[in-house]
Formats: C-alpha cells, sequence, structure tokens
C-alpha cells in the first residue's frame, strides 16, 4: 500500500467535522468533502476516504453506498457510524478498513485513525476472531475436499480418465468404443467403474465433478 498522505473527509451534513479536527490535532493533513462529485478516487491514490454514515444512502446491511464504490480504488473507512444501523461483519468482508463509531470516546477515534493510516484493520477483536476462524474451517474444508478428489484420481485407471475426458466432449458408449477399439460392453463396465470410483450417479454429475477437479485432472493424465 502506498503511504498515505491526505484523510479525504465526505462530510455533508451542517455540523462541523469533528474527527477531521482530532485527525489534524495529531498531524494527520486533511481535506473536508461536501459533495460527491468532488471526489476523484484516480488523483487520490495516496489518499485514505472517510464516508460518513449519517445522512448517506445505505444498503441493507448498513454500508454507504458510495463506499462500496469506492472500496476498489482507494482505502475506505466509515465514521459517525451508528451501531444499530450496520452488520460490521459485512463491512469487513466488503474491505472496508475501519468503523468509527458515533459513540466512541476520542482516544479510541485517534487510535483507530492511527492503525488504518498504517495500514491496518480498526475492527471489533472478537469480529476479526471470528473471520478468522471461519477462514481457517474453510481452508481446511478446502484441503479434505481436494485430499478426497486426489484420492479418487489415484483409483482411476488411465483408460478410465481417458473415457472421462472423451464423455466430457460429448461422445457416446458407441464413439468412446470405435475410438477405443473395444466393445460398448467394454465401455458401459469402466463408465459403471468410474461412477463408482467419482461418487457420481449419473454423466451430469460425471461432468461437474470433472469440471471441478480439471486442472488436476489433466496433470495426473
Amino acid at each position: 500500500m502506498s503511504k498515505i498522505e491526505e484523510l479525504v473527509f465526505l462530510h455533508q451534513v451542517a455540523a462541523p467535522c469533528h474527527l477531521a479536527i482530532l485527525a489534524e490535532s495529531i498531524g494527520l493533513k486533511t481535506r473536508i468533502v461536501k459533495q460527491v462529485s468532488e471526489l476523484d478516487p484516480e488523483r487520490d491514490h495516496n489518499c485514505f476516504y472517510l464516508i460518513e454514515q449519517e445522512g448517506a444512502a445505505l444498503d441493507s446491511k448498513g454500508i454507504p453506498l458510495l463506499a462500496s464504490r469506492l472500496v476498489s480504488h482507494v482505502p475506505v473507512a466509515l465514521y459517525q457510524v451508528n451501531r444499530e444501523k450496520l452488520d460490521p461483519e459485512s463491512a469487513l468482508l466488503l474491505g472496508i478498513r475501519g468503523l468509527l463509531y458515533a459513540d466512541q470516546r476520542m482516544d479510541l477515534l485517534l487510535t483507530g485513525l492511527r492503525k488504518m493510516v498504517a495500514d491496518e484493520l480498526w475492527y471489533d477483536r472478537t469480529l476479526i476472531s471470528k473471520m478468522f476462524r471461519q477462514l481457517v474451517s474453510r481452508l481446511d474444508k478446502t484441503n479434505d475436499y481436494s485430499q478426497d478428489n486426489a484420492a479418487m484420481l489415484q483409483m482411476l485407471t488411465n483408460r478410465e480418465r481417458t473415457i472421462i475426458k472423451l464423455v466430457s466432449s460429448g461422445a457416446r458408449n458407441k464413439e468412446i468404443a470405435h475410438q477405443l477399439c473395444i466393445s460398448e460392453h467394454t465401455v458401459k463396465a469402466h463408465i459403471s467403474s468410474i461412477f463408482r470410483k467419482t461418487q457420481s450417479r449419473n454423466r451430469v454429475e460425471l461432468l461437474r465433478w470433472a469440471q471441478t477437479y480439471q486442472s488436476h485432472f489433466e496433470l495426473c493424465s
């Protein structure tokens, strides 16, 4: 991440932007923007955007629609956040860097600003722990799934792998038999064995299995 040169506050309410004043008190360069049209993410690539939740158009999770559009271009955090009107997990998954709540103490607001400018996330520790556990769980399941498929591949013979490729290309039993110079009865026996080894009940499920595991399947062929 590039070094942050300026904090840009989108502040559309009439009251003063107290958070910007706090930021300036600790030596951070700030700019207050009143209109969305004044924002220029391409120009502000070294800036950190802070979008006020209060008064903004929100999605069903309480996230400002503007923030959703900006997160892929510049680092974005939300401030003046109402705890009752926002789902923090959705904000984190979207890529929002942190949440500064309207009811937080001044010292916590300042700490949050410092952390985010230093390229750290600013969320409740309990939420971060929960999301990390979910990630680890998903990775474990993915590893288990890959190991299962690897075991299936090892059980398949070279002839069966060839037949799976032909089935995937749309070839019927008669065409497979002609191409491999074997009988249709033998093709049916191979396909029954393939169904059993890949835990597929029919050709549709076999095609799904082959597509899911295609890259590894080709390497082992």
